[in-house]
């Protein structure tokens, strides 16, 4: 898969799992205040992708919204596989990212001065 290739697989990834996570009842990820997804990585060859969560309550929050997609992810396949009709649907792996909540810590840095 060519670097270009790759990227829009994980766009349309990142587009479908945050579509597909407002329809989960799980009080981890329905009960965050602002969870997002904040990119989708995936391998040159189309098998593996790392998407990673962000919450805007930290990093404690994240790691428990992680769990949840772990224990849904045969929903977001199913649902990838149906909406881009791949041969093969990726391997996800969810991992923590701390990104919006250091953005925000920067954004009130930048507000008291």
């Amino acid at each position: 898969m060519a670097g270009l290739k790759s990227y829009r697989m994980g766009e349309d990834i990142k587009r479908i799992i945050s579509a597909k996570m407002k329809d989960l009842k799980d009080p981890r990820i329905s009960g965050a205040l602002m969870l997002t997804i904040v990119r989708c990585e995936v391998s040159s060859d189309g098998s593996y992708c790392k998407v990673y969560v962000s919450s805007l309550e930290g990093i404690e929050q994240a790691k428990a919204a992680t769990e949840a997609f772990e224990r849904a992810k045969g929903i977001f396949k199913r649902e990838i596989s149906n909406v881009l009709h791949l041969r093969k649907c990726p391997e996800l792996k969810f991992c923590a990212d701390d990104s919006i909540e250091y953005g925000a810590k920067i954004n009130e840095l930048l507000k008291d001065e």
